[in-house]
């Protein structure tokens, strides 16, 4: 008897190690993407009509066949105000590395559809060479971007360089188009505290700031984001908010601990090059109810905590399944 649960104990222990989530056969990953990031517009601009979304990469998707010679995806192009791109002019391979212009030009062929159809694109270049972040803001600018230069990838720090941001302003900012410049930073690990952060932020005259919506996974509330919409210089910016939609992230609120052991079928393998963030079957309807559409859902949280807008992160995940 013994015997016997102990070979089925292990039978079972090998039977979990071994499955394994089989994607199905026949998505169009592009299209589904396109069509997640139309619905988290149309609900969010449902709750508020000003509510800015930007997705980050995947620019492919302007065009119908993902192509550069492809004609322009209109319904995804009217869902979304803007197009966030990283490693443009430099950080394509290495930080502070110029990106080749073979990768760059294919890059701009999309952002160009997208400018053309009225979104406006943001360029986040990974430099710290002050020649370098010279050229990077002049560059996107003679492009009609608006652009970060970030010293460190990890997006932790408020660059003492320039020491005004890039075209500084005393305008308010009350559209995406309005603005003349960004800052992004997500990661908090360089402040002590939640007030010292926004302290940090509130010092500057950046007409965007990008940060998430948590600080150390303690939400903002609605009193603090309003405290950050305002430069030091008194006139009005804008506050968005970080969501990743392409990966699950194991230190958010909707984690699930069971999960860490038996995961959903949608929940994909864990990213070797980010530990705790793991690949989603994005198209699925279990994923997309964690992310928006009902009031414990992602989006309404941060639509609740009075943000103006959502940088969608992880677009681009459709490269990973279509490279199956």
């Amino acid at each position: 008897m013994k015997k016997t649960v102990f070979l089925f104990s292990i039978l079972t222990v090998i039977i979990l190690s071994c499955k394994k989530n089989k994607v199905p056969e026949g998505i169009d990953f592009k299209q589904e993407m396109r069509n997640f990031v139309q619905d988290i517009s149309t609900y969010a601009k449902t709750e508020n009509p000003n509510f800015i979304i930007i997705p980050q990469n995947g620019e492919q998707l302007a065009s119908k066949n993902g192509e550069t010679n492809g004609s322009p995806a209109n319904t995804y192009l009217n869902a979304i105000d803007g197009q966030g791109r990283e490693d443009l002019y430099y950080g394509y391979d290495n930080d502070d590395v110029a990106t080749s212009a073979d990768d760059r030009n294919y890059m701009q062929s999309f952002l160009d559809i997208e400018e053309q159809n009225g979104v406006q694109v943001l360029v986040t270049d990974y430099c710290s060479t002050r020649s370098k972040t010279d050229n990077s803001y002049a560059e996107n600018s003679s492009k009609g971007y608006i652009s970060f230069a970030a010293p460190e990838r990890n997006l932790n720090i408020i660059p003492d360089y320039p020491p005004k941001p890039y075209n500084v302003n005393t305008n308010d900012i009350n559209a995406l188009s309005d603005a003349k410049n960004f800052l992004y930073l997500i990661n908090p690990e360089k402040f002590s505290s939640k007030q010292n952060f926004i302290n940090a932020i509130s010092q500057t005259n950046y007409d965007l700031i990008l940060i998430d919506y948590a600080f150390n996974e303690d939400p903002f509330t609605a009193s603090k984001i309003t405290s950050l919409k305002t430069k030091q210089n008194g006139s009005k910016r804008l506050v968005i908010s970080y969501m990743s939609i392409g990966e699950a992230e194991n230190y958010r609120y909707y984690w699930k601990t069971e999960w860490d052991k038996d995961k959903p079928e949608w929940l994909d393998k864990e990213n070797p090059n980010w530990k705790g963030n793991y690949k989603v079957w994005y198209w699925e309807k279990e994923w997309q109810d964690i992310i928006f559409g009902n009031n414990n859902s992602y989006l309404k949280k941060i639509i609740d905590a009075g943000f103006d807008g959502v940088y969608l992160d992880i677009i681009d995940a459709f490269e990973y399944y279509e490279e199956l």
